[in-house]
Order: structure tokens, then sequence, then C-alpha cells
């Protein structure tokens, strides 16, 4: 006797009844799934991108949002900060190593980052075609962003201002590609990479900037002796009063993490703020909506159990005389045991795998509506071994809504029921 066969015809008598079983459960499961994806990948993403950099400077306002812009390039920059203090913090004895990083504009939604070439080194960058730039007005594309634009090395394009799409654009100065980075998976991905003076006469009011006779400026910075990088490290010449937008900030020692923030939040108009520490809030709060979503999850799922029972218990006593049958014809009582519990997990197999594939499904829906940003980065077809135990939770579920229906089965009496008929 085929045991599988058997339940399979069963589930497939009702199939109205079995679809809606299977597709509750499956919803309650799909969440749990997306809910899995974007937490491990998000948490991931925001941990590799913040690696190496030990607190980020900025102007006053939210620290939260001052980590987002300066760290993850996803949200609007506090303001700016006078280059002469960011040079001063740059001399003090607890600073290892010092980022400056000019904000402002952008290209199709894509940050043009002004820094200097520590920061594509500080991920670790390699370059897929071409060199790092040399001079103000070339610049070096993120994987993302040479994919989307389909920008290679030789072109040119023009940016516009602010951060976002629909700002008016810069058509004084056009930007060069000279190169274009391999891909990372992470934030460097989605920038446009150039030196802290592009961004500087993007910005000065009036006429094009004649790019030979700023580069002198530029190298002469990139090939500054020991004595000048002590008081300058990392930072463009100038002799105009300019400002930046964030510093990036690796400590010399332990101690610094305790009297450098506190140096400048107190001592200066600055801020500083520790993106390990902002982001375990953001997590925080964050986890609050995750439970709330997982509650739901298991409510949905509680009752598709519920429903798998019902659904077993009221066919059990629809077929009652067939199990008798089965029984006269040489079915054992274990049998029939098994094959009400094959029916449940059946049911809940089904409704595991289909709620993993629409989880994926519906990440992949959320992405290809975010073109940019963190979200755009995760990849939907990833698949888990947490989600392994969503299937075994499932099974669970099954085997739970089938101990009362297969009990009666087991209990099924031949004489009473042949009787009855």
């Amino acid at each position: 006797m085929n045991l599988f066969k058997l339940s399979w015809k069963y589930l497939t008598f009702r199939p109205l009844s079995t679809g809606l079983n299977v597709f509750l459960l499956a919803l309650g499961l799909a969440i749990i799934t997306v809910l899995l994806l974007i937490q491990d990948q998000f948490e991931k993403k925001m941990n590799q991108d913040a690696a190496g950099i030990d607190l980020v400077v900025g102007a006053k306002g939210s620290p939260l949002q001052l980590i987002l812009a300066g760290v993850y390039h996803i949200d609007f920059p506090t303001g700016n900060i006078p280059m002469e203090e960011a040079q001063k913090l740059s001399r003090n004895r607890l600073v290892k190593n010092i980022i400056p990083m000019a904000l402002g504009d952008n290209y199709l939604g894509f940050r043009i980052v002004g820094t200097n070439h520590d920061y594509p080194a500080l991920y670790e960058a390699q370059l897929h075609s071409g060199v790092l730039w040399a001079k103000p007005f070339e610049v070096v594309l993120g994987a993302e962003v040479a994919e989307k634009a389909g920008y290679s090395v030789g072109d040119e394009f023009v940016g516009s201002h602010g951060i976002s799409v629909g700002s008016h654009e810069h058509d004084a100065n056009k930007f060069k590609v000279v190169g274009v980075l391999n891909r990372k998976g992470n934030v460097l991905d989605r920038l446009i990479l150039t030196s802290v003076e592009s961004i500087w006469y993007t910005h000065d009011e009036g006429s094009e900037v004649d790019v030979e006779d700023s580069t002198a400026n530029h190298q002469e910075h990139q090939q500054m002796s020991l004595s000048d990088s002590v008081a300058v490290k990392g930072f463009p010449k100038t002799s105009e009063s300019r400002d930046l937008t964030t510093l990036l900030i690796q400590y010399r020692n332990p101690m610094a993490a305790i009297q450098l923030p506190r140096l400048i939040n107190s001592g200066t108009s600055m801020q500083a703020a520790s993106p390990s520490f902002e982001m375990s809030r953001l997590f925080e709060l964050l986890g609050v909506g995750i439970t709330l979503l997982q509650g739901l999850a298991v409510v949905i799922i509680g009752i598709s159990g519920l429903g798998i029972f019902i659904a077993l218990f009221n066919s059990l006593k629809e077929r009652k005389y067939d199990l008798a049958i089965l029984r006269a014809i040489g079915a054992s009582r274990a049998q029939l045991l098994l094959l009400i519990f094959l029916e449940g997990i059946m049911l809940t197999f089904m409704g595991a795998i289909l709620g993993i594939l629409l989880g994926h499904s519906f990440l992949s829906v959320i992405i290809s509506q975010n073109e940019q940003g963190v979200v755009a980065s995760l990849q939907p077809w990833v698949f888990l071994k947490q989600e392994l135990w969503i299937v075994v939770y499932a099974l669970v579920v099954g085997v739970l809504a089938s101990v009362i229906p297969a009990f009666a089965a087991y209990q099924t009496s031949i004489a009473k029921q042949l009787t009855k008929a």
C-alpha cells in the first residue's frame, strides 16, 4: 500500500481547502523569510561599511544622521565644518589617520564624494580598469555606478547639485572617468570618488575652472614632504577658507575612544559620533519592528496550523468508512496513524517551500522598487542556512496539527464503521 500516493489523493480531493491552508501557512513563513534575509544582509553590510572607521566628525546635529550620511551615504549631511578645525584635529596625538570628505553633488542619484586615496584604501578597493584620480574633476566610479550609467574610462558627465536626483546641473565643469572599481559589495559600489578640490571648484560661484592651473596645487599635495604632512596630513592645500562635510577617523590607541569624542563635542564647533554605538542604537530601534512582524508571522502560522487541524479532523469524520475498509483489507492501525501524519506533513512541507519562495520574491520586488541605497544592494536569491529551520518549524506545525486526527484514525473500529454503513 503506497501511503504517500494515498495521502496525496486525499489532499487533492479538496483542492480549495488544501490550497487555502498551504497559502496561509506560506504567508506567515514568507514574512519570517524576508525578515531573516534583510536582518542578515543588512547587519553584515552595515558592519562591513563601517569596518576600520572608529569615529565620524561633522557639523552639530543628529549623531545617527551624521553616521548615515558620512559612512553609509543614505541620509543628508548635518552641514559643513571649517577645514582649519579639521586640520587642527588631525594634529591630535590620539588620531592615527583622518580621511576628509566633501559632499554636495550627485549624478543620477549616485553621490559624488570628494576625498583622498586613503578612502578606497580603507576598503581595500581594487581597480577594474584605469587609475585613481590625480587631477581635479577626474573621477573613479563604483561598480554599480559604472554598470547603471554605462560609463567606462574616458567618458565624461556633468554632476548635479545636491545629493538627490532632480537638482540643477553644474554644467561649467565636466567630470572625466579615469577608473572603475571592482565590485566589493560595500558602499563604494554606489559612489563616485574624486578629489576634495573637485567639489570645491564645482561650487565656486562664477566661471569655469581651469583644470590645468589647479592641478599644480593638487600634485603638490600628493607629493608633499614629511614635514608638511605633519601639519596637513590627508588634506588638500589651499590658501582660501574652505569647508569639509565629514571626517572619518581611526584611533591611535584605545585611550582615544574615551578622550577624543568628549574633546571634539565639548571643545570644538564639530560633533563626533561612533559608528558602532549609533548602529547598535539603530538595530535596537529596528528590533522592535522586527519583533512585531515576527509576532504577526507566528500568529498567521498558528492560524494556519489550526486550519490544517480542522481540515484533517473534518476530513477524518467524512472518511471513517474508507479507513475501516483499509483496515479490512489489511492496513494496520499504525499505517492509518502514519497516513494522517503524512497528510499534515505534506501540507506543511508545501507551505514551507512556497513560503520561502514567496519570501525571496517579496524581497526581490522590494529591491526592484529601490534602485539605490542599502536596500538596492541586498541579494534576494541568497539562501541562508537558517531557512532550513523554517522548513523544520513548518513540519513541527504539521505534526502537532495531525496528532488528534491521527489518534482518532488509530482508534477506528472496523466492525462499528462497517455496521453503520
